[in-house]
């Protein structure tokens, strides 16, 4: 008796799914709860398991097929084992040319060079004329009696323009083409693609600026990163926490950030699920750090390094990468030192950070060297006016250089 492997429930407005990979193949033995396929969603990679021990039986959804909720992936069947696939039948006797056509009597070389036309013979004039003009006579065609050749015919045939060669690819072109390799996108790389273009297309999309001195944060990080790692049992303090703490106090004071449109309505939230960009093999993802402006400095920390842990093995949850009502992505990881980041919709706003550079700056009528990073606030116009956007950007660089304004909650 076999048993059926389906496409599992795959989450939030999630109905669809391509298969990715098949892990076991026909004839594999499987145990139970053990992955055999992983499945493509528009936002994560997802293992289907076995429902039970046995032989991978047959495959009803090849790699690269696009699959609805409930479909039949596959079989299981009871054994250790499974009979080996059919051969192709051979083409029939009669569609392969004979090797021996007669018993003891070798078949004829095919002919060799070009074939001759038949009933090509020149008249004499039409000879003459192809010998001076180097024509060949196998190129031209008579309409002589018994089809030869007559001067006509050969006139015809010089008068007649040559067909224009095919223009032959320029040899720069040749060699770039065969140094070219094509890759199928994936559904997550095509649905990242649709998402940010129709927030280009949609939102009234402006970008303001600011820059903040990391100086401050750096030397309380510094001083308590070490017990703090003690204490909280491994977890690291980085500078995530803080920036998430400075735009939850942002957000309180400017609700229209952590707001989205819905039709002719705003919808404004008095929690904020906050979106932390990571990356993943397969492209950047956004996981949601839920009811984020009650969490503390430690929980925020290991939330965080617990989704980028995730994200590189592929073990995002779909409900966790969804619900997100404002987020951060920070390019200065990979050496952004300033950029413009594009909304995640439904969401208005999305706060940038960058690689922190030392530059010099003007202090108390003096000259010093500060770590100084460019701060980013990317928002939909038509629901956040420009002075919102400045005032949130300015609250958020006064948290961080005054980090005791995030304790006493100023």
């Amino acid at each position: 008796m076999s048993t059926e492997i389906k496409v599992p429930t795959l989450g939030e407005s999630v109905t669809t799914a391509t298969v990715a990979r098949w892990i076991r193949k026909v004839g594999e033995t499987v145990a139970q709860d053990e992955p055999i396929v992983e499945l493509e969603t528009d936002k994560v990679t997802v293992e289907v398991n076995a429902p039970e021990a046995g032989t991978i039986e047959a495959i009803a959804a090849d790699e690269g097929a696009e699959v609805e909720v409930g479909a039949l992936l596959g079989t299981i069947g009871a054994g250790t084992g499974a009979a080996a696939a059919p051969k192709k039948a051979e083409p029939a006797a009669e569609a392969r040319p004979a090797a021996n056509p007669q018993p003891g009597v070798n078949p004829p070389p095919p002919p060799s060079g070009p074939v001759a036309r038949t009933g090509h013979a020149p008249m004499p004039a039409a000879q003459k004329m192809m010998t001076e003009q180097k024509v060949d006579a196998a190129q031209v065609e008579g309409t002589g009696k018994d089809g030869r050749i007559t001067k006509g015919d050969v006139l015809a045939f010089i008068e007649k323009p040559a067909a224009a060669p095919a223009p032959a690819a320029p040899r720069a072109q040749r060699a770039a083409d065969a140094r070219e390799e094509r890759v199928k996108m994936t559904r997550l790389r095509k649905t990242i693609a649709a998402r940010l273009k129709e927030a280009q297309n949609t939102a009234a999309m402006l970008t303001t600026f600011n820059e903040v001195d990391m100086g401050p944060v750096m030397a309380l990080r510094a001083e308590y990163k070490d017990v703090f790692e003690k204490k909280h049992k491994g977890i690291r303090l980085g500078f995530m926490s803080f920036f998430v703490r400075a735009c939850i106090a942002a957000l309180r004071e400017f609700p229209a950030v952590n707001a989205e449109i819905d039709g002719d309505e705003i919808v404004y939230k008095n929690f904020v699920n906050m979106g932390i960009a990571v990356s993943s093999p397969s492209g950047l993802v956004v996981p949601v750090l839920r009811d984020a402006d009650q969490m503390n400095f430690p929980q925020i920390e290991g939330a965080i390094a617990d989704f980028g842990k995730r994200a590189r093995d592929g073990a995002l949850k779909l409900d966790e990468l969804s619900g997100g009502s404002f987020s951060i992505t920070n390019g200065g990881v990979f050496g952004s030192l300033m950029s413009t980041p594009i909304i995640n919709p439904p969401q208005s706003a999305i706060h940038g950070m960058h690689k922190i550079q030392d530059r010099p700056m003007a202090v108390g009528g003096k000259v010093e060297i500060r770590p100084m990073m460019y701060l980013a606030l990317s928002y939909d116009h038509r629901i956040i006016d420009g002075r919102e956007a400045v005032s949130f950007l300015v609250r958020v660089k006064e948290s961080i250089e005054d980090p005791r304004r995030l304790l006493l909650d100023i």
